[in-house]
């Protein structure tokens, strides 16, 4: 059987806000060749590569590392970073997060129209922050942009999920929280606010109107 992806006990009597990750939830889920070609010029396998670039993710996301400092970390000594490949590593891996989901972007849009208030909460380095507020004129009608890298924090720290709160003028319980990992939900559901794991947005759809969601992805 699936894990459930929301608590079966929560309820959404008087939610007035929703609050959606970026990475995996509004954009789809990177794919194997886009990966690949990252891990293929920095002379890694796939399996080496991904760990190492998510070991040092967070500190990056959290805008405590150049991007220098970054793609030297997760190549190590594999290769010798230059300029250029930096600059190519840093182009594949904004243009691997920007497949955008047009479901859930649709979505969003749907919730601020109907009167919820809306914020996106995502771990996000520089690179991709500035490409997100340039590039995708959707964002400019969520009230609270939350990125990682423009506070120095990230999830699943308790202190990131206030600062949204606080952006939104909500109580946690008036919110509904959207992420597709675990821990980043589970430390929302720690503040009282409403926790749901994304895992496909046909099940999302399940899953909110489960709980008695009216305006549904």
């Amino acid at each position: 059987m699936a894990e459930a992806v929301v608590d079966a006990n929560q309820r959404v009597d008087g939610i007035r806000g929703v609050i959606l990750d970026f990475g995996e939830v509004l954009c789809h889920e990177p794919s194997p060749g886009k990966l690949a070609r990252m891990a293929d010029a920095l002379g890694l396998d796939h399996e080496t590569f991904l760990a190492r670039y998510s070991q040092e993710r967070p500190t990056y996301d959290q805008g405590l590392l150049t991007p220098e400092d970054y793609w030297s970390r997760v190549a190590v000594d594999k290769v010798r970073l230059n300029p250029e490949l930096t600059s190519r590593l840093r182009q594949w891996d904004v243009e691997m997060w920007s497949d955008l989901n047009p479901d859930m972007v649709h979505w969003l849009d749907r919730l601020h129209e109907a009167g919820l208030k809306t914020a996106v909460l995502s771990n996000m380095h520089r690179d991709m922050a500035a490409h997100v507020r340039r590039n995708f004129p959707w964002m400019q009608r969520v009230d609270c942009p939350i990125l990682s890298c423009e506070l120095l924090l990230v999830k699943p720290d308790p202190a990131i999920y206030r600062r949204c709160l606080d952006c939104l003028k909500l109580r946690p319980q008036e919110v509904i929280f959207i992420d597709d990992r675990e821990p980043n939900v589970a430390a929302a559901r720690a503040l009282g606010i409403v926790g749901v794991r994304f895992d496909s947005v046909d099940r999302l759809h399940t899953e909110l109107a489960s709980i008695g969601l009216q305006v549904l992805p």
